[in-house]
């Protein structure tokens, strides 16, 4: 059973002043704290065992407001990061917990949304080796690029190239079999000081087990990393919602449409969150009509 690593630490340094006092998956995107859309991608995944990584200082918060998962009938748990070092030590503060299972890592500010997407996720968390994904962006030099052969074979993965050999980032979201950790332990330091998770995917490049998976046109993703980013990300969740009337990265959706939660459940999630319109939402969700649609 795939387990799933929720990245929240960080210093947010890039969003001061606004995170001086509050870590930026806290915060947040158009009506929902930015934790929730991670979350619900390692749920739409068919993941139900959850590690979140954070600071020493933002724990009480997230086990505030995530508690240990059981009323999104999930499991959560919570380890440190006292000091950021790089990705890949998410997967070697994580090992205890994966305890040999294999995993997905998710960063907690990175958003996903699209049509095809549940699908893509799920074929991922049953695949061996490791999965990426490929996403065509208009500036890859700031992401790990994905190379590629004439037979659209990955041959290469590359950190901030200045000159990209293509347009395809890698979004925040990893799948790894079960030597991940074994893998991050071997990485050194770059020349930035941190453990790099491209390393860790390089080594199950070379090894032959690595999938590359583009998504469709029709996928967002969506780095919320800045204040312009967090603006258009909340602009594009708030769009989609009102032209919609469907909440993105509802937990509680996620949870009762996929069986992890009954009705009875649902409705007392929903009972304290009447007033702001989104318990409203949630009782909706009991109209058999609109499951039927949603499906």
């Amino acid at each position: 059973m795939r387990k799933g690593i929720l990245l929240a630490g960080g210093s947010g340094t890039r969003l001061y002043p606004i995170t001086q006092v509050v870590c930026k998956q806290l915060l947040p995107i158009y009506d929902k704290p930015m934790i929730y859309y991670p979350l619900c991608t390692l749920m739409q995944a068919g993941i139900t065992e959850v590690l979140v990584i954070c600071t020493p200082t933002d724990r009480p918060l997230f086990e505030s407001l995530l508690g240990n998962g059981h009323q999104w009938g999930i499991k959560i748990e919570f380890a440190i990061q006292a000091k950021p070092e790089g990705l890949a030590q998410a997967l070697i503060i994580a090992e205890p917990f994966l305890n040999g299972s294999p995993s997905a890592l998710i960063l907690g500010d990175n958003l996903f949304y699209g049509h095809l997407l549940q699908s893509t996720l799920q074929l991922a968390n049953n695949s061996t080796g490791a999965t990426v994904f490929g996403y065509h962006v208009a500036n890859p030099q700031s992401y790990g690029v994905i190379e590629f052969d004439d037979n659209n074979n990955a041959i290469a993965i590359t950190e901030k190239p200045t000159a990209p050999k293509s347009s395809y980032a890698m979004p925040g979201l990893y799948f790894f079999d079960s030597n991940a950790s074994n893998y991050a332990k071997q990485v050194k330091p770059s020349e930035r000081g941190e453990l790099e998770i491209v390393d860790v995917i390089n080594q199950y490049l070379a090894n032959k087990i690595l999938n590359v998976t583009l998504l469709s046109r029709g996928t967002a993703w969506l780095d919320t990393g800045t204040p312009d980013a967090m603006a258009e990300a909340t602009q594009y969740i708030a769009a989609i919602e009102k032209r919609q009337g469907l909440k993105v990265s509802c937990p509680e959706e996620v949870a009762y449409l996929s069986g992890l939660i009954d009705q009875k459940q649902l409705v007392d999630l929903a009972t304290p969150l009447l007033k702001s319109g989104y318990g409203e939402y949630l009782l909706s969700l009991i109209n058999k009509n609109f499951l039927n649609e949603i499906h």
